[in-house]
């Protein structure tokens, strides 16, 4: 696609190319924070039998106000019977309510006699009470969980109980992060006068594992199109999704989009009506690998990763943005905002909340796209439309975190 389009049709063009990761079936222990991919269904009635709610004793409701006690109803163990209505079985919390038993006192309400117990004289109980019946929470075979559900503790504990020691989730995509670019050392070599440091893998690198991408591959390839054509062919053999940062713009030594072509990658846009972050790249390949293609400069690159490279990723796992929790928060400004009348305006802001509890958004700009020395003060940045006029305190705004 030729020409700038704007950041909802940019979102659009990368739903449209995002294709499900398929699934792999993993042991329980494996499946915390991963993504279900199948539906569970109950394995029996929940629960499995008429449950005692207290420890107490279990009786058989009548008028009598004393008891017998026959023996103990253990967790655990198989129903004894309740003889008659004047006798009573102690009951554990959890245990199986005792054959022909419909009722639990609880053990605060009784008073201990020389063979079992009696009713405080105040007390009134009803039938059935701390029971709890069987089959009153699900049903065998009732649907439980659903598939594209994160699987957080509650999820866990139904599987688990469910019998699922093995459980089909949405595989985790493998991804690429390459960074271009002669100017770039590793993190923990000498750096000098003319050198940067390579940041933007790691920026992206964070971004992706907080939200639980963690097939992650970094490489670097320096200004030479046969050397990135080269990196680009091993990085689209091995892995799912390309990320990289920089090689995008009009530079003669730019060669990202030109060698992403000569391996049969199809451009489907190049460049957004924003900043920053206007010359963000994406395409995809017959093979559907997604590859995304970042402007080098630090706040841009992390800026368009979490707009449009992690949403992509979670949406490729069956999460919605609502389920995956990158649906954008309203926030309203604190303080007023310039905007640019012709694009789309990314404003890093710190977040809190005022008295009345609305989340407020406290703009802290960079001058530069390249000036990412106080991002890490910021919690993420708001969304601006195009426009003339500033954006007034107190208008509302999606807000992204990092």
């Amino acid at each position: 696609m030729d020409g700038l389009i704007s950041v909802a049709q940019a979102q659009a063009l990368i739903e449209r190319h995002t294709l499900f990761s398929g699934s792999e079936t993993v042991p329980l222990a494996l499946a915390r924070g991963r993504v279900l991919a199948t539906t569970l269904r109950a394995e029996r009635d929940q629960p499995p039998y008429d449950r005692v709610m207290m420890d107490g004793i279990a009786i058989r409701a009548s008028a009598a106000r004393a008891f017998e006690t026959l023996g103990t109803q253990q967790a655990g163990r198989p129903p004894l019977t309740l003889a008659g209505e004047t006798d009573c079985l102690a009951a554990m919390t959890g245990a199986v309510l005792p054959t022909g038993a419909d009722t639990v006192i609880p053990i605060e309400r009784l008073v201990a006699t020389e063979n079992g117990y009696r009713l405080e004289d105040d007390y009134v109980f009803h039938v059935g009470q701390f029971v709890h019946r069987r089959g009153a929470d699900c049903h065998r075979d009732d649907n439980l969980l659903e598939p594209g559900i994160r699987l957080d503790a509650p999820a866990l504990a139904v599987l688990a109980s469910n019998g699922a020691a093995q459980v089909e989730v949405a595989r985790l995509p493998s991804v690429a992060i390459i960074s271009t670019g002669d100017e770039l050392v590793p993190v923990e070599g000498p750096v000098r006068a003319w050198e940067i440091r390579r940041s933007n893998e790691h920026a992206i690198a964070g971004a992706l594992a907080a939200r639980g991408f963690t097939c992650l591959e970094a490489l670097w390839v320096g200004d030479d199109m046969d050397a990135t054509v080269a990196v680009l062919e091993r990085a689209l053999a091995a892995h799912d999704v390309l990320i990289l940062s920089g090689g995008v713009s009009m530079g003669a030594f730019d060669h990202v989009p030109a060698a992403l072509g000569r391996l049969g990658v199809q451009r489907v846009f190049h460049k957004i009506a924003q900043r920053p972050g206007k010359p963000m790249w994406f395409g995809t390949d017959v093979q559907g690998r997604r590859v995304f293609a970042l402007p080098g400069n630090p706040v841009s690159a992390l800026t368009c990763c979490v707009r449009y490279v992690v949403p992509s990723l979670l949406a490729s796992l069956g999460l919605g943005p609502h389920e995956s929790g990158m649906a954008p928060v309203t926030v309203r400004l604190d303080t007023p905002a310039d905007r640019i009348p012709t694009l789309a305006r990314f404003v890093p802001v710190r977040v809190r909340h005022d008295a009345s509890g609305v989340v407020r958004a406290i703009p802290a700009p960079v001058p530069t796209s390249g000036d990412f020395s106080h991002l890490a003060a910021t919690d993420g940045f708001v969304e601006l439309p195009p426009g003339r006029e500033p954006a007034e305190t107190d208008m509302a705004a999606p807000f992204h975190g990092w």
